[in-house]
Order: C-alpha cells, then structure tokens, then sequence
C-alpha cells in the first residue's frame, strides 16, 4: 500500500465550513477512486491541515494528490484561500488501525 499525505493552510475561510465540506464532498468522491484504502484528515490548529490517502499502488496515491488539487480548485477556490504547503508519497511501512477507524468521522 501506498500513501500521498499533503499539507495545507487555510488562509481565509472557516475551518469547520472546509472539513464539512471535505467531509461531505471530496471524502465520498476519492472513496470510489481504484485502489482506495483509506482518507484521513487532520485538523493541525491555526489553520494547518494534513490529509492522508491511503491506496493498493503508488500511481493511484500519487492520482489521489491531481485528484485532490483539482477539486480545490473547483470546488474550495471561490470560497477558501487553501494553500497546499506539500506533498508527499510513499510505501507504506508499518500500519495499525482499529475497528473505529472504518467508521466515518463527520463534523
């Protein structure tokens, strides 16, 4: 398995507005993308987020960061100043998880 982790600033805009929509809209769309495993996002504080996509190979994960880019461009843009700080890709080396992280975790 294979993992893309971005990180971003929200430099205008309010932060429960983006995670619900996030949550509500781009969650359910990269969930039916080939090869998914796994979406996290995690609200850092001081408006610093990190997001996690999780796939069975590494071109999927690193499609899931275009995906990704794309959709904030057409969908945050007119309404959030989101800044994406970096992105990274990767094998995924050692992973745990338990039954409560299957379950969605709405705002």
């Amino acid at each position: 398995m294979f993992a893309s982790i971005r990180r971003y600033r929200l430099r205008s805009g309010s932060m429960d507005d983006l995670l619900h929509l996030v949550d509500s809209d781009f969650a359910e769309t990269i969930q039916e993308a080939d090869g998914f495993v796994a979406y996290e996002v995690i609200d850092c504080g001081d408006g610093q987020l990190v997001t996690m996509s999780v796939f069975r190979d590494s071109d999927a994960a690193a499609a899931s960061a275009d995906m990704a880019a794309e959709w904030i461009r057409s969908t945050l843009a007119a309404q959030f100043d989101l800044e994406r700080l970096d992105v990274m890709l990767g094998e995924m080396a050692v992973s745990r998880a338990m039954s409560e992280m299957l379950e969605p975790a709405h705002h």
